[in-house]
This record gives C-alpha cells, structure tokens and sequence, in this order.
C-alpha cells in the first residue's frame, strides 16, 4: 500500500514498501537550488539500553497526508524551498530499515538544513503516525504525540 501526494514542487507519501531514497532526492532538486538537505531516519537496534528486535509503524493515514502537506506549507512560509520531499513507512521494519527520509532543496545551505530539521520535529510532534517497538521480553507503543 502506497499513499501519496506529488505536486510539482512537494512529494508526500505513506508507503508499506523500502524507501526509495534517491526518488526522494530526484523529487527535491530543482535546478534554482544551490542545495538539498536530506534526513534519513533508521530503525536502531537500542532504545534506553533494551535490545530492539523490529518497530511496526501504525497511521491514520488520511490525517498524516493532511498534517504532512500542513507541515511543508508552513516550512515554506518560513524558507526559500523550492521542492520537498518527505517519505514515511508504514508495516513492519528490520533493524536499519529507513522509516522516514526527508529531503528539501533551497538556494542556501542553511535554509535547506533548517527547513529539514523544522519537518521532521514537527512531524514527530503532530503526525498521526504509531510505532510499536518490540523488544527481546515486552512491546511498547509509542505516540506520534508527545
């Protein structure tokens, strides 16, 4: 299951399938950008010293499309972006899978890494997106809120 919305200068998707990185990246660049800050989010295999075996991730998917396009116009009142990309996955991940990849392109570097950090706290924040993280001996949901 994939759930997006591309317009020319945004991509916004769900997906249960590996994260494609660099189609996150090719959706950013804009020829108008001198660059492309990235955020790429993995599964640890530790979390406050418990040995994680796999994270299930959970959304209300319609609502994290809503609040993910609500992020990126806010980051665009605030920086220069040109496009933006932000990919989150959904299911079942492996440790060192990526679950979510960021990436936002500007004429300057500092917009670029500035806008990025903005979306993924934010997303963090406000998201409805669930994981689950399952350990050797107990499992543990954690909100998309804090």
């Amino acid at each position: 299951m994939t759930s997006d919305n591309i317009t020319k200068r945004c991509m916004i998707k769900l997906t249960d399938q590996p994260i494609e990185v660099q189609e996150a990246i090719n959706q950013a660049s804009s020829d108008s950008a001198g660059a492309i800050a990235t955020f790429i989010g993995t599964v640890r295999n530790l979390t406050d010293g418990k040995r994680v075996e796999k994270l299930d991730f959970e959304s209300y998917e319609k609502m994290a499309l809503t609040e993910l396009q609500n992020i990126l116009d806010q980051a665009k009142e605030q920086w220069p972006i040109q496009k933006a990309a932000v990919v989150h996955r959904t299911g079942e991940l492996a440790i060192s899978d990526i679950a979510v990849c960021i990436a936002v392109s500007s004429p300057h570097r500092a917009e670029a890494f500035e806008a990025c950090r903005f979306i993924i706290d934010t997303l963090k924040k406000t998201v409805p997106i669930w994981k689950k993280e399952f350990f050797e001996d107990d499992e543990v949901w954690i909100s998309a809120y804090p």
